[in-house]
């Protein structure tokens, strides 16, 4: 139980606050409007609204860094597109201002720890566990993101006393403790499945217990495949318990938040930053890796991802990551990234889910449900259908094509060398590396729009094949043909919680405290 708060933790993002009680349909239909409201009431929407903006950020400077920035160039989506960021984490030279945010910013833990903690309070003062539950799921979703960033990070002890100087844990044992906690929270919602919650006070499922259990069980499908290297035994109970218990199987269900409407969604202004009057974009445009693939597979999706280029004759090009040099004049014709102001933040798909089951069984022989190749199908089935693509069929009966080598219309950051051979048709009879190379290979097209989930599983597994960046300026610390394995700790930390940062690297980190030394599930 958190019993304490730390005095860093006391910053609260402001956004919408309404109703969480009551028989979902009675609540107003205006997503907007609080009514006639209880104060805990009040509080309660507040705070889950403010616990859900920690996954992936309503704040736009945050979502900058940590998806804009970091997971997408990392991931092979994006390429930032101005000069000004000649250190960046696609160069391999991000600034402390910027790799710090998943650990220090003021719109994730600290935000994320105070609301937390006050739900904690109000569900033990109403009696009803159900508000506790569902944001206990979206406490593991966003700190996930945080630990795979990192290594090492506090958590088990944030919040027990008001201390600044907290200790680490180790990731293995934050993972056992995120099993740990999708589990209970499950149980919870699986025994209060009619304790629905008012629809305002949540913009992912709108207050329905069954589809959070979905979400949860599915995160935890997620984070089992990403152990599934190092703990393969954990992985194996982790990830069937999950299917048994029930994971997204139809886009209705997917875990996206949908908050943007009277607001706009934070990515689309990041991307867009700057961009003077452009309409491919400006600080982020799509990256050279994710649109060549596209492009070898003639991908009906690249619609729904990519704004055109506005070079001629060239429908769909992206901007090598880590670029040598870039200047708008040019840069600005390269295709941009098609995110529109009210979609919704996406965290976990159907799609997804298949691919996770796909490599269960193709790779692990794990019990998932049914066969390595339904699982792919259907995979690619869902991605297409939630982008509201065409040719899913054909696309998949594909055994030909492969992804096209990269050429810059400018010449600027040029690259000669050759991607993948993989093709799209499954193949049983292929090896196990290769399924697997397939497998992350369409789920990484599927996930596009979640780019720390693709870092991660790049990391994690080496594909897809990537591009190596223009330019490396790491001086040599991080390896060109692999990338960043993780983010070095704020140099804060040094200062406010010294011992424990130097008990972490020394005894939990198992590397340097640089961007070279891989977490712990990482095995490329």
């Amino acid at each position: 139980m958190i019993r304490h708060i730390n005095k860093i933790f006391l910053s609260v993002l402001a956004v919408a606050a309404t109703s969480c009680t009551g028989e979902f349909e009675k609540i107003n239909s205006n997503p907007y409007e609080p009514g006639d409201l209880t104060a805990d009431d009040y509080a309660l929407g507040s705070q889950l609204n403010n616990v859900a903006s920690c996954v992936m950020s309503s704040d736009v400077n945050t979502v900058q860094f940590t998806d804009a920035l970091l997971g997408g160039p990392l991931g092979g989506y994006y390429s930032d597109a101005n000069a000004g960021f000649a250190e960046s984490f696609a160069r391999y030279n991000p600034k402390n201002d910027w790799s710090r945010v998943f650990m220090k910013s003021d719109r994730i833990i600290p935000t994320l720890y105070a609301n937390y903690s006050q739900i904690e309070a109000l569900s033990s003062n109403s009696g009803n566990p159900v508000p506790l539950a569902i944001a206990t799921i979206i406490k593991v979703a966003a700190m996930s993101r945080v630990t795979d960033c990192y290594g090492p990070i506090s958590y088990s002890a944030i919040g027990e006393s008001t201390d600044l100087a907290v200790p680490y844990d180790s990731q293995e044992q934050i993972y056992d403790t995120f099993f740990d906690e999708l589990t209970k929270a499950t149980k919870t919602l699986q025994e209060n499945l009619g304790s629905r919650l008012g629809k305002n006070c949540d913009y992912v499922y709108y207050g329905d217990p069954a589809k959070w259990i979905l979400f949860g069980n599915s995160l935890k499908l997620r984070l089992a495949m990403r152990i599934s290297f190092v703990a393969p035994d954990k992985a194996k109970t982790m990830a069937e318990e999950a299917v048994r218990g029930g994971v997204i199987e139809s886009n209705a269900d997917n875990a996206t938040w949908k908050y943007f409407n009277s607001i706009t969604n934070p990515l689309y202004t990041a991307v867009n930053y700057n961009n003077d009057g452009s309409v491919t974009g400006g600080d982020t445009h799509a990256a050279a890796d994710i649109i060549c693939y596209m492009n070898g597979y003639s991908d009906p999706r690249r619609a729904a991802y990519f704004l055109p280029s506005t070079f001629d004759g060239i429908e769909y090009v992206g901007l090598r990551r880590g670029w040598s040099t870039f200047d708008r004049t040019w840069g600005f014709n390269f295709s941009g990234v098609n995110v529109r102001p009210s979609d919704p933040l996406i965290w976990m798909t159907a799609s997804e889910v298949a691919f996770l089951r796909a490599e269960g069984v193709a790779v692990h022989h794990f019990d998932m449900g049914g066969s390595a190749e339904q699982f792919y199908n259907r995979g690619i089935e869902l991605s297409f259908e939630q982008w509201g693509a065409t040719g899913a069929e054909t696309y998949m009966a594909d055994a030909v094509s492969t992804p096209q080598a990269y050429s810059d219309p400018t010449g600027k950051n040029p690259y000669n060398g050759s991607l993948s051979s993989i093709t799209i048709k499954w193949d049983n009879a292929a090896s196990a590396q290769e399924k697997l190379e397939r497998i992350i290979t369409q789920k990484w097209i599927a996930l596009y729009y979640n780019g720390n989930e693709a870092w991660a599983e790049y990391r994690r597994t080496g594909y897809p094949q990537l591009i190596p960046v223009a330019y490396n300026g790491s001086g040599g610390v991080v390896n060109n043909a692999t990338g960043p394995q993780r983010m070095p700790y704020p140099q804060e930390e040094y200062t406010n919680n010294a011992v424990n940062v130097a008990t972490a690297v020394s005894t939990l980190l198992g590397g340097s405290d640089n961007m070279a030394t891989k977490v712990w599930w990482a095995r490329y």
